[in-house]
């Protein structure tokens, strides 16, 4: 009888496992085909789902999800889905998680690639963006006004944010603004009173040189004058190493792919890097399937299949090596002072990003009435930000054959 119950349980379990998983692949799969705008647009539209819509976690559990990523090398909104994965149905979800969020965004990335090859220029997306990027800044400042109300529910943590704001408009490294952020947090923690402006400017600030120097010299150190052999397995180590040295932006993979691929290894011309780079960028999902783009390119699908599998393959090691220490961070007054550092500074990131879209997306009296409406519906309605973003990629297109 003993073993029956048990043998129940055990089956019960596996049941809801695997409806858990079923649901992570059905969301990132969705996610990974429709997620326009970069990683700030991505959080958002994981903080919509995660958070307002399913309630898997609280904004702070999610909050602390996505300070952890931007303190790992590689892409933050990828490693978010990952950790999310894990969080909700273990080493199954975080594997369903993560590829699920890059392989439609690969497959698109690698149509793209072959229409290039084939006809030798991208396909024009313009039409489609110019309605899908004002919906995308209402979806982002949604998810930030509700990740701010969690995370900065105290005058330090808004001061904190401010500063770090302010920081990376001047052009500090984020990793630098980050950390920074952290050991201002700590050392408020730790001396039990707030830290005026000047102490975090103190800082903050220093660790610009810190954190930009290493970026440009080993670009610099990169370059030579020597072509080097193409193969497989070295665009493979290649993007492994990509994988799992940067940090930052989609600038920042452009000016490490040009390093290397352009003026180390010549194995493609610089219009060719940036027609990638900016495929990367209209697409769907992950900036990083840029390397998609750039394995068709030099070896065919298996060369897709190579680069795409060694950029984000690091990704996965580390959400799996962070994501069971986050709840421990938690238990320590002092790394979860660090944390809410990360999570202040994190947030001013995403706001920064979110004005600089904002500067391109919202460029006449159309755009400016997509925007405010996508607010309003994503507010007061709580519709799903995936048909807001349909809607906009339909009007944006008709606009142009009106």
């Amino acid at each position: 009888m003993g073993e029956g119950l048990a043998s129940d349980g055990a089956r019960v379990s596996g049941q809801a496992r695997g409806a858990a998983l079923r649901e992570l692949a059905w969301l990132f799969l969705r996610l990974g085909t429709t997620a326009f705008g970069g990683p700030a647009a991505h959080v958002a539209m994981m903080e919509d789902e995660v958070v307002r819509r399913r309630g898997w976690m609280t904004r702070e559990d999610f909050l602390d999800l996505y300070g952890a990523t931007n303190l790992i090398p590689g892409p933050s909104s990828t490693e978010l889905a990952i950790h999310i994965g894990h969080r909700q149905a273990g080493w199954a979800g975080l594997l369903v998680a993560g590829s699920c969020f890059i392989f439609p965004a690969a497959l698109i990335t690698l149509g793209f690639a072959w229409g290039y090859v084939r006809f030798g220029a991208v396909p024009e997306m313009s039409a489609l963006l110019y309605g899908v990027k004002p919906v995308i800044i209402a979806v982002v400042v949604q998810a930030l006004w509700g990740l701010g109300r969690a995370g900065l529910r105290s005058k330090p943590s808004l001061v904190l944010a401010a500063l770090c704001a302010g920081a990376i408009l001047l052009g500090v490294h984020e990793l630098a603004v980050l950390a920074g952020a952290g050991a201002l947090a700590v050392a408020h923690r730790l001396a039990g009173r707030s830290a005026g402006p000047s102490a975090g400017a103190a800082v903050v600030l220093p660790l610009a040189g810190g954190a930009a120097v290493p970026l440009a010299g080993g670009a610099a150190a990169t370059a030579a004058v020597a072509s080097v052999p193409f193969g497989l397995l070295p665009l493979f180590l290649f993007f492994l190493k990509v994988g799992s040295v940067l940090f930052g932006s989609g600038y920042v993979l452009l000016a490490f792919l040009r390093a290397d691929l352009v003026e180390r290894y010549r194995w493609m011309t610089e219009a060719q890097l940036l027609d990638a780079v900016a495929v990367g960028q209209v697409t769907p999902g992950p900036v990083f399937t840029t390397a998609t783009f750039i394995g068709y390119l030099l070896g065919g699908a298996p060369g897709a299949l190579v680069a795409t599998a060694g950029i984000f393959l690091p990704a996965f090691f580390f959400v799996a090596l962070s994501g069971p220490l986050i709840p421990r961070l938690r238990r320590s007054a002092v790394a979860s002072a660090f944390l809410d550092g990360v999570n202040a500074a994190s947030l001013a990131l995403m706001a920064v990003v979110s004005y600089r879209l904002a500067r391109a997306a919202v460029v006449d009296w159309l755009t400016a009435a997509l925007a405010m409406a996508a607010a309003l519906l994503l507010v007061r309605y709580r519709v799903s930000s995936l048909w807001l973003i349909v809607a906009g990629a339909v009007l944006g297109i008709a606009s142009v054959h009106l």
